[in-house]
């Protein structure tokens, strides 16, 4: 899901309206990612903040808003994470499992249930997220790839353009809500085996050797 600049309305809203907006988002976030959202209803969120149903539906006016809502506030931290890391002056190796770390961070908290939801439940919001994810690993992956080669640790027989398009296909092919459940499996683990396995391909007998 691309990134929108904050609406007219959210601008405007007084800080307590934004604090409790957020309160609304964090706790939908806790529990879409960890037990998917059919069975979350915006009743039971707005009981459990303690909160009026007027104001909650005055802040959410459908539960299709606060997935939005949730998947913004999640893809802007990890945006934001990535961007650190590569933003950064540290070694390559060093940026390459801080980078790997953050992948296994994003996707922890990320259960099949939710992403079984977003793919049968709204499927054009999860194209909008599978294109956001292809995005975010052509952008980050694609940029350590460009100083990996120039140090000498990617290797320089392989443009950095095949291996980020072989690590996408290899994540949506795999990394998806079906091949997941058949593996019984979770995100987190198969994107973290999916990127090492490329990695390893990709690097020098110099990059395989730093720690």
């Amino acid at each position: 899901m691309k990134q929108s600049a904050p609406s007219q309305r959210s601008v405007d809203l007084p800080a307590k309206d934004n604090a409790a907006r957020a309160r609304i988002v964090a706790m939908a976030r806790r529990h879409f990612m960890a037990h998917g959202f059919r069975g979350v209803t915006m009743d039971d969120l707005a009981r459990e903040l303690g909160m009026s149903k007027k104001t909650f539906y005055a802040h959410f006016e459908s539960k299709r808003a606060l997935i939005e809502a949730v998947l913004r506030d999640k893809l802007a931290e990890v945006n934001a994470h990535f961007e650190r890391i590569t933003g950064s002056d540290q070694d390559f190796s060093k940026m390459i499992h801080e980078l790997l770390a953050g992948v296994q961070l994003a996707t922890s908290e990320i259960q099949p249930s939710f992403v079984r939801d977003l793919s049968r439940e709204t499927p054009e919001i999860f194209q909008l997220v599978e294109s956001t994810r292809r995005e975010m690993i052509r952008r980050y992956f694609g940029k350590i790839f460009e100083q990996g080669r120039r140090l000498g640790t990617v290797r320089k027989d392989i443009a950095p353009e095949l291996i980020i398009e072989i690590l996408v296909g290899a994540t949506q092919a795999v990394a998806n809500p079906t091949k997941v459940q058949e593996m019984n499996s979770t995100p987190k683990a198969v994107l973290s085996a999916i990127i090492t396995l490329i990695l390893e391909g990709a690097l020098t007998e110099k990059g395989r050797k730093q720690p």
